[in-house]
């Protein structure tokens, strides 16, 4: 595995997604309490950004195009209308640091 530092536990908001970019990719940082999850940007549904328009609820993320919702850890679908569950990628803290494993993606069940 390769990490990539991406940013701070500061610069995630607790209730919305940071965007980070590694090349041509574009991924969505959640942070719950102390706890950092990376997804793709996109709504599989929409094509609508998570982290810039989406939102947290609970463990939840929500889509505000179309309201779907994906859990955070896991990427999988648990609410239509997305049928198609999120990349995710592994992630690790290191202080206050913030680093994603862009190569890792796991696709959620």
């Amino acid at each position: 595995m390769t990490f990539t530092k991406v940013c701070t536990l500061i610069d995630i908001p607790e209730d919305r997604g940071l965007n980070v970019k590694d090349g041509d990719l574009s991924v969505a940082v959640f942070k719950i309490g102390r706890e950092v999850y990376a997804t793709q940007d996109l709504c599989s549904h929409g094509l609508w950004s998570l982290s810039e328009i989406g939102y947290l609820e609970g463990d939840r993320i929500v889509c505000s195009l179309h309201m779907g919702k994906f859990c955070v850890q896991s990427g999988r679908v648990k609410s239509l209308p997305p049928r198609q569950p999120l990349k995710t990628y592994p992630t690790l803290i290191k202080g206050e640091d913030v680093y994603i494993d862009f190569d890792g993606v796991l696709i959620g069940e």
